[in-house]
C-alpha cells in the first residue's frame, strides 16, 4: 500500500474532486440479498450455487484491488467480519463517507440486513491506513427508525468543485434526509425523479450519474421530463462536458464508474477513470472516446458476477477517501 501523506496533488481542478485514496471491504459471504432486490433490479439471483457465487466474487475483489494498486491507486482493504452474514459487505460507500474536511458521514440503509456493514472498525483502519483524521461524525442512522434513507453515494453523486450533491428520488433516497446531509456538508441539493423502461425508479443515482473533473455521464433519458433539462443545465454550468448514455448502456452499468487519482514516478499525478468491463463494452464508441480523452488513464475491470448477483458494480466497491 502506498502512504497517502507522500502523494503531491493533484492537477488543478481535480484536486477537489478526485479522491486521494479509496477503501474497499473484501467480503466474506457475497451474494444475491433478496431483501435489496425488491428496489434492485439490476440484481439477479442466478442459478450458481452460493459457495461458488462467493468464492467467484472474492476473486473478482482481489483482481480489481490488484488492478487499482498497480496503477499506483492508494487502497486501504478492510476484511469483512464473518458474523452476521453480510451479502453486500463489498459495497461500503453506501454506509460511510469520508470527506476533506475530517468529516465521516453514518448514512441510513433501506436493508435491515445492509446495518450490519456499519463497523467502527473499518474506519479506525481507514484512519491507521491512509493517515484520516476524524474531526467530526455526521450521524444519520436515526432516520433508519422513521423509514427515510440515503445510501451514501449511492444516493449522492457529488460535485465536489462547486459542491452539488445530485439525488435521485427512489425508497432508498429520501428528500428530508438529503437535505439535512446538504446543510451540514454545505452542498446544493440537486433532486430529481429517474426511472427505467418500465417506470420503475431507480434505486441509486449513481447507476445513471458519474462526474468527474472535467466530464460528467449522465442517462439524460431516464430523468423526468420535469427534471431533465435543469440537471443538465445545472452540470453544464460547472463546466464539464455532458456524455449522455441510453437506457441500455445504463442497464450494463456505464453510469457507474469512478475517476481516482494516482501518482507515478515518471508521470507525476494523473487521473484514471474505473469502469467495469460490462461498462466499457456497452458504451458507444463515442462515448468511450469523449471519456478516454478527459482522464489520464481508463481502468476497465471484469466483475460481473458481483454485478449480476449484487446489482451494483465498481463505483459501489469504492468508498472514497478524501484527505486533509
Amino acid at each position: 500500500m502506498q502512504d497517502g501523506n507522500s502523494r503531491v496533488p493533484l492537477r488543478k481542478g481535480s484536486r477537489r474532486q478526485v479522491a486521494d485514496a479509496v477503501m474497499m471491504v473484501r467480503p466474506k459471504h457475497f451474494g444475491f440479498n433478496a431483501q435489496t432486490a425488491v428496489t434492485n433490479r439490476f440484481q439477479s439471483p442466478g442459478s450458481t450455487a452460493a459457495t461458488d457465487v462467493s468464492q467467484r466474487a472474492l476473486r473478482e475483489f482481489d483482481a480489481f484491488v490488484a488492478a487499482l494498486t498497480g496503477e499506483g491507486v492508494t487502497v486501504c482493504v478492510v476484511e469483512d467480519s464473518d458474523s452476521p452474514r453480510k451479502p453486500d459487505a463489498v459495497f461500503p460507500n453506501n454506509w460511510v463517507s469520508f470527506h476533506r474536511d475530517g468529516t465521516v458521514v453514518l448514512y441510513p440503509m433501506h436493508a435491515e440486513n445492509r446495518r450490519a456493514e456499519r463497523r467502527q472498525e473499518v474506519i479506525n483502519e481507514v484512519t491507521r491506513a491512509t493517515g484520516f483524521e476524524v474531526t467530526r461524525v455526521v450521524d444519520l442512522t436515526r432516520h433508519e427508525k422513521a423509514g427515510r434513507f440515503l445510501e451514501g453515494t449511492g444516493s449522492l453523486v457529488l460535485d465536489h468543485v462547486a459542491r452539488v450533491a445530485y439525488a435521485c428520488r427512489s425508497p432508498r433516497t429520501h428528500h428530508e434526509v438529503a437535505a439535512e446531509w446538504a446543510r451540514e456538508l454545505d452542498y446544493d441539493l440537486e433532486m430529481f425523479s429517474a426511472s427505467d423502461e418500465s417506470g420503475t425508479p431507480i434505486y441509486h443515482t449513481n447507476v445513471l450519474m458519474h462526474v468527474g473533473s472535467r466530464v460528467a455521464v449522465v442517462a439524460l433519458d431516464a430523468i423526468d421530463d420535469a427534471d431533465r433539462a435543469r440537471v443538465a443545465q445545472r452540470v453544464e454550468n460547472s463546466g464539464r462536458g455532458i456524455v449522455a448514455i441510453d437506457h441500455a448502456e445504463m442497464n450494463a452499468f456505464a453510469g457507474n464508474m469512478l475517476e481516482v487519482g494516482s501518482w507515478d514516478e515518471y508521470l507525476g499525478d494523473y487521473t484514471i477513470l474505473v469502469m467495469s468491463e460490462t461498462a466499457r463494452h456497452a458504451l458507444a464508441t463515442p462515448k468511450y472516446k469523449h471519456l478516454y480523452a478527459s482522464v489520464d488513464a481508463v481502468l476497465a475491470v471484469p466483475v460481473e458476477v458481483i454485478e449480476r448477483h449484487g446489482g451494483g458494480s465498481v463505483r459501489c466497491m469504492l468508498a472514497e477517501v478524501f484527505l486533509p
